[in-house]
Order: structure tokens, then sequence, then C-alpha cells
């Protein structure tokens, strides 16, 4: 077993999270058009009660996207976006206390999902748009950073890389960690996302989760995201809708290799998996 951090709580708004353990975050897309759910929770309610199944199953996370980022998706406007998130949002927070992540890269998003309550900030660009940056600092919560080559209009358009996986992803993450520390942002509130399926093909995928040794190397928690995505569908040949056996086991191997945060659309089923695989890896460690 890998430890991805030396870190035991991470302080998110008014609640702590404990990450000494692998910990789930449940998909909450607020979208018309993402891949696998987009439009089941559009409606206000609808989104509530499935953030409300996804915590009793066992989610310490809901993690709320008014953006897809599937491949080839458009860009929203900055309205639409808050439009979306905003109201959820504010219901998690008052209604259920929920801990909440926003999945954003606006920095007028993430400003306002601090002002309703949100204890986490989940951006796929890193914090490299312009303000996203200075918008984290200003909301003190802790951010996950992911790696994509290129955005989502264009990722998986024949993705190649000049140097090993691994080593591109670390370098890029790296990179991100230092440029946030050196503008205030403290690095005991980052995390780090290999951005599994972002601009990356199946052997990558495979590749850079055997690898993840590579990035638990840099110290901060992981966070990881693979839940009935492409490369489940490509090795397997099964359409999105029969892909969540193949994410438990991506979801067990990732506890192996130190994941202390997986963001998946199916709570409970990977709640038994993660549970039994902590117990066969903790089970080891008391017999080293």
């Amino acid at each position: 077993m890998t430890d991805s951090s030396s870190a035991t709580w991470l302080p998110c708004g008014r609640h702590r999270l404990d990450i000494s353990y692998p910990r789930v975050m449940g998909i909450l897309n607020v979208t018309p058009d993402s891949f696998s759910d987009g439009g089941r929770h559009v409606a206000l309610d609808d989104a509530l009660r499935h953030a409300e199944r996804m915590l009793a199953e066992g989610a310490a996370i809901i993690d709320v996207g008014g953006e897809s980022t599937r491949p080839g998706a458009p860009p929203v406007s900055t309205q639409q976006e808050l439009d979306r998130v905003a109201p959820v949002i504010e219901r998690l927070v008052c209604e259920l206390d929920a801990l909440v992540s926003v999945d954003t890269s606006n920095p007028r998003v993430i400003e306002q999902a601090a002002q309703l309550g949100a204890g986490m900030i989940n951006d796929v660009r890193a914090l490299q748009r312009d303000g996203a940056l200075e918008a984290a600092i200003g909301a003190g919560l802790p951010v996950c950073l992911m790696h994509m080559q290129g955005e989502p209009q264009d990722m998986q358009q024949a993705p190649r890389y000049d140097e090993p996986i691994e080593d591109a992803v670390a370098g890029f993450l790296a990179a991100r960690v230092a440029a946030c520390e050196a503008a205030g942002l403290r690095r005991e509130r980052l995390l780090l996302d290999p951005g599994f399926g972002f601009g990356k093909t199946v052997e990558h995928n495979l590749r850079l989760l055997n690898r993840m040794d590579r990035l638990t190397a840099l110290g901060l928690p992981l966070l990881v995201g693979m839940s009935r995505k492409s490369m489940i569908g490509k090795v397997l040949g099964r359409p999105v809708e029969e892909r969540l056996a193949g994410g438990l086991a991506l979801a067990a191997h990732a506890v192996g290799r130190g994941a202390r945060i997986l963001r998946v659309h199916d709570v409970g089923p990977v709640m038994d998996a993660v549970n039994m695989s902590w117990a066969v890896l903790r089970e080891g460690c008391e017999h080293d």
C-alpha cells in the first residue's frame, strides 16, 4: 500500500474531512449533456434526492458540476453555470449539511460557491484560467488540481506525449503545485488528480494507474475519477450503463495504489469495493 499524503485531516470550510483512509465522492451533474447522466438531475428536487441517496450510501463529498467536460463538450457561459450550480449548492449545504465540492474552472463560480458554503474546489484545468488561482486563494478552500492535455473540445483527438505518461502528468502537477504555492495557496490545501480520460488513450490510462506511485511521491492526497469512463468500455466492450463491474475493479486497484478520494457515480457498490480493498491492505500493514 502506498500512502499518498502525510495529512490526516483536510479543512473544508465548516467541515473537516478525514483522509487517513479512502473516501468516496459522489458525482452530481446538473448538466443536460454529461456523458453518463446528463439531464437526469437538472431539476432541483431531483438533484437533492440523488444527493440524499449518495450520502445515505456513504459518500463523504458531493461533487456538483454545471459544465460538462466530456470529450467534445461545448463551453457554457458563466451565468449558465451559476444558474445550474448555485441553487443546488445552497440547498445541499443548508438542508443536508453536506460537504460540497464544486467542479468548476470559472473564477466567479469559485467565489460564489465558497460564499454559498461549498467546502472544496475541483478544477479540471488546475487553476490555469485567468483569475482562477486568485479566486481559489480568496475562497480559502482545498483545491483539487487535475491534469488535462488540451481542452474538452479537443483533448481526445489523438493525444500523445513525448515522455512516459506518468512523468508527464507528475511534471505538470508538480509545476502547478509550485505555481499555487508561489501565489500564496498553501500546500496543505491541495489535492491532485491524474485526469484519467482527459487527453489520454486507453493505454495511457492503464499505464498511469499502474504507475501511480510516481504521483504519490509528490506527497499530496490523490483524487481519481474513472467511473463509467470509456477506458472501461474499450477494454471490456461494454456500453456506459454496463461498466459498473469494471469500475469497481479500477476503484479497488486505485485504493491499492494510494488514492484517497474516489469520484464515482455508483456510491454504494464502490463503498463496498473500497472498504473491502482497504481491509485487505490494512491487514497486510499490520503483519509487515
